[in-house]
């Protein structure tokens, strides 16, 4: 995964301490109701598409734009599935990050799914029913967004007063 420029400006004078940043997933179905997935360059596993939001920009836009740049794949977020922050990653060079993440249920418009960046090994559709191996973070949102249910997020463990 390549880091953002600005991040890059940050680090330089950050150094490798924690940074909290906004980031999405999205979970992106066509008419068929198959979903799409890259296979990651970074670990070589399948993933449902995401990434950081640069500044200013909202977090449906961030999903969209991801979603073009890593797949080619035009499409609409139609309702957000959950709202997580995830543990702190602590990356082979030292760099500290965790992410906040927002995962959008999204419709494809258009387009047609390829590789469109350096950041996916492959990119393809796949039957909810048939899906490759991948890792809970993935399994967990597509089958999040494939139900009808409100956002889901974490309860803070707060006493009401």
């Amino acid at each position: 995964m390549s880091t953002p420029e600005f991040i890059r400006a940050i680090r330089a004078r950050a150094g490798q301490q924690l940074l909290l940043l906004p980031a999405v997933s999205a979970v992106v179905f066509d008419d068929a109701g198959r979903v799409l997935l890259g296979r990651r360059t970074d670990n070589g596993e399948w993933s449902v598409i995401g990434g950081i939001a640069e500044p200013g920009e909202q977090p449906a836009e961030t999903a969209v734009r991801e979603v073009h740049e890593e797949t080619a794949v035009r499409c609409v977020p139609e309702r957000v599935v959950l709202v997580q922050m995830q543990r702190p990653v602590v990356y082979p060079n030292g760099d500290v990050c965790q992410f906040q993440d927002i995962t959008f249920r999204c419709r494809a418009v258009g387009g047609r799914a390829r590789v469109n960046d350096e950041e996916s090994l492959e990119v393809a559709w796949f039957d909810t029913d048939a899906l490759p191996s991948m890792g809970p973070f993935a399994l967990d949102r597509i089958h999040r967004a494939m139900r009808d249910e409100p956002t889901w997020f974490e309860a803070a463990d707060v006493l009401a007063e």
